[in-house]
């Protein structure tokens, strides 16, 4: 089994029950075990700011899925929860689910790129991945937890626990 972690946000069509509606279904997919969940957090927007602000969270996965089957079970829940794929990538949505580490997998192809580009620049995911794994060592040798205390905040809040 691999370990993957996930992360979710969500800024559309009340952000807490899509993101608590794509645990259940993470919760539910074969060949997959949701061992870890971090808090609910609250981030401004990336990008445009004329949209409302995220909830986000981070999850840990135990998985025999392929980095390539998970990501197709992940943009399945995407797109069950109406996610639409617009051509602005900083824009609001329904609900955002990425791969942001496969064990200590490197991967770089046109679907997938792993761990994922923003990991180490975006306080929303950092946070609750150093949450949930703060002594996790990335593919790079770089450090979660060293990562995590140097990042600034922008405003990141905790809003509550998932679980």
């Amino acid at each position: 089994m691999a370990l993957a972690y996930i992360g979710l946000g969500s800024n559309l069509a009340d952000p807490q029950a899509q993101i608590a509606a794509a645990l259940a279904e993470l919760e539910q997919l074969e060949h997959c075990l949701l061992s870890q969940v971090s808090s609910l957090y609250f981030s401004r927007p990336m990008g445009p700011q004329d949209q409302p602000d995220y909830m986000n969270a981070v999850v840990a996965i135990e998985t025999s899925l392929s980095p390539i089957k998970l990501l197709d079970q992940l943009q399945a829940i995407e797109n069950n929860a109406g996610r639409e794929r617009k051509d602005n990538r900083w824009g609001a949505r329904i609900l955002d689910l990425d791969i942001l580490l496969y064990d200590q997998q490197l991967i770089n192809t046109e679907r997938l790129i792993i761990p994922h580009y923003g990991l180490k620049l975006r306080e929303f995911v950092l946070l609750p991945l150093a949450e949930i794994a703060n002594e996790l060592i990335l593919p790079d040798g770089g450090s979660v937890k060293a990562l995590a205390q140097q990042i600034e905040k922008n405003g990141l809040k905790v809003h509550s626990k998932l679980r």
